[in-house]
């Protein structure tokens, strides 16, 4: 195969690897922000806001990505409002991000002991007092390595942008692949680049969770 012909396929899915590498970090960012707003409410002694927010993740984790995609990017088109696809694809996967990260760390909140809420609750602490101090930090601790694990989801979660027409590392494969016709060769080198992003993230998830001692 012409050097020149490989390196020009390489080059091109190397614009498509950034704008998958740009749009997880974008999601991941604003989907920690919302996620983190949600678990508060989550956990609140609020029960009108602990069942919207119980609502609203159940909605965005029991549907599958791809209907969500086509519910922003279509359906705001419907309501005569257009929204490019990248704003599409950011917005669909925040909210998506957000629901997973909220759960996990309520997850991650709800197994520190309840004898800390207990010797914190004696020290005349407040709720929110409790949680700054007590809560949180044992929390974070725990939280670190579903959360890096949880990262990997979110970077293979971008492929399904494609459908909405944003063009990433498995978009600009397909563009590709119809315009050279070796689809095996394309969609082998979108494989690879999905691999070369998400296995040292899994390698660092389960190395910090062997670190921190965390089962």
């Amino acid at each position: 195969m012409n050097d020149i012909f490989l390196s020009d396929i390489v080059i091109n899915l190397s614009y498509g690897l950034l704008w998958t590498i740009g749009l997880s970090m974008v999601a991941f960012l604003l989907g920690g922000i919302v996620g983190l707003t949600l678990l508060f409410c989550r956990i609140s002694k609020n029960s009108y806001l602990r069942n919207l927010t119980k609502a609203y993740i159940e909605v965005f984790q029991g549907t599958p990505l791809l209907l969500q995609l086509f519910i922003i990017f279509f359906g705001t088109g419907l309501l005569g409002i257009e929204i490019p696809p990248w704003a599409a694809a950011t917005l669909g996967l925040t909210l998506f991000t957000s629901a997973f990260l909220a759960e996990i760390w309520r997850g991650s909140v709800e197994s520190v002991s309840k004898g800390q809420w207990e010797a914190s609750a004696s020290l005349a602490l407040s709720h929110y007092e409790q949680m700054r101090y007590i809560i949180l930090p044992q929390a974070f601790r725990i939280s670190i390595p579903p959360t890096v694990g949880f990262s990997v989801q979110v970077v293979k979660a971008t492929a399904v942008t494609s459908i909405i027409g944003f063009v990433e590392l498995t978009k600009t494969g397909s563009m590709l692949a119809n315009a050279t016709f070796k689809p095996f060769l394309i969609f082998g080198l979108v494989a690879l680049g999905y691999f070369i992003l998400c296995f040292p993230l899994s390698l660092f998830s389960r190395r910090l969770e062997r670190a921190m001692h965390i089962s």
